[in-house]
């Protein structure tokens, strides 16, 4: 009993038993609508890493979602919550896209310059948003929520306007080749490189079959340093305090107003940062008219409660999230089981990540019910 009290203890716990009942949820919800709950999960699973490239797709889908997920997460645990991560996000792949195809430099300062001019779309949303809470008192939902909405209209303008549109189409222009940030772009499609790659059939499946890019890297790389920041930094220690106690951190001498604005503009520079990378790594490498978000930053919200708002946890959740929506296609294909069904079981283990507080509840529950019995 002692084992299970101190493993429920644990923050991954929540995490583990919310997928856990995820996954049986979804079994019963299959099992009622007639689908064997044993095939639908192999199918599932073998859509995620079936094949060497189903599992380049899902890197690739991750990258994204890592990156917006850390965002929310950051926000969340300064006391902030950034709802506009998709906004965001769409902000970062219009400046890359109007970077990207106004300049044409080499790719050495091509792809910084865009992924710059993204991440800075990005960053300037979310200190707006930090600058109208500090200056103003207006909170952060009500302001990020119609910041996606100007967002949205934005890149439908922005795809419209003549030196950017596609003739006879509802698309940009391509950014420029110098800012791919795919690997080895033109090499893997030359007769040398084909020939070369055909030699090793999961590295063909990879690089040819899947627009794989340096993206998971850069994801990666910013989850591990938001983690360092907010654990081992004066600038991370000042930023909690503020998140736990707005009034006590005033009291002891942080400047609250500059901490939120700061916030808010590292939260939105890791989704600008996001869309550039979309925008540089996966084709068409451009923006398109929107008729409804894409949910990149919407999704950032899901990997941000499941991974329990722990920065090197989006890692993780990131995967396993973009693994759920890609492998939950195959489940469609070869069972014939609506994909609503994977939607169903992500929503219930975001549900239950909301009830996170319950877990250490039953574990002093438990503990207090073992010390009634050994007084007994």
């Amino acid at each position: 009993m002692k084992t299970i009290v101190k493993l429920l203890r644990k923050p991954i716990a929540a995490s583990i038993l919310a997928i856990a009942v995820g996954f049986l949820i979804a079994a019963i919800v299959l099992a009622i609508a007639g689908y064997a709950p044993g095939p639908s999960f192999a199918a599932l699973f073998n859509g995620m890493i079936g094949k060497p490239k189903y599992i380049s797709n899902v890197v690739i889908k991750a990258t994204p979602l890592i990156l917006t997920g850390t965002a929310v997460a950051f926000a969340f645990k300064t006391g902030l919550f950034n709802i506009g991560a998709e906004g965001q996000y769409v902000t970062g792949t219009i400046c890359a896209a109007i970077v990207g195809i106004s300049c044409d430099f080499p790719p050495v300062l091509q792809v910084p310059l865009v992924i710059l001019a993204g991440t800075f779309g990005g960053a300037a949303c979310g200190a707006l948003v930090g600058w109208l809470k500090a200056k103003f008192g207006i909170n952060e939902v009500i302001t990020s929520i119609m910041l996606n909405w100007i967002s949205l209209y934005a890149c439908n303008f922005v795809v419209n306007v003549p030196a950017f549109h596609q003739p006879e189409s509802t698309s940009t222009y391509a950014v420029n080749p110098s800012s791919y940030t795919m690997i080895l772009p033109k090499w893997k499609l030359s007769e040398e490189g084909l020939a070369t790659l055909k030699g090793t059939p999961w590295l063909y499946e990879v690089l040819v079959k899947t627009d794989v890019n340096v993206g998971i890297l850069i994801a990666v790389a910013c989850a591990i340093l938001i983690a360092v920041l907010l654990k081992r930094t004066k600038m991370g220690y000042e930023m909690r305090a503020v998140g736990l106690n707005r009034e006590a951190a005033q009291f002891a001498g942080i400047n609250v107003n500059r901490n939120i604005v700061t916030c808010m503009l590292i939260s939105g520079a890791l989704c600008g940062l996001a869309g550039a990378l979309a925008v540089t790594g996966l084709e068409p490498h451009n923006i398109s008219t929107l008729a409804a978000f894409e949910n990149n930053g919407f999704n950032g919200l899901s990997v941000a409660f499941i991974a329990g708002s722990s920065p090197i946890g989006c890692i993780f959740a990131g995967f396993l999230f973009s693994g759920l929506i890609y492998g939950g296609q195959s489940v469609q294909q070869v069972m014939g089981a609506p994909s609503d069904i994977i939607n169903i079981m992500i929503g219930t283990i975001v549900f239950l990540m909301a009830l996170s507080q319950v877990v250490p509840m039953v574990a002093d529950w438990l503990e207090r019910r073992e010390k009634g019995v050994a007084n007994a």
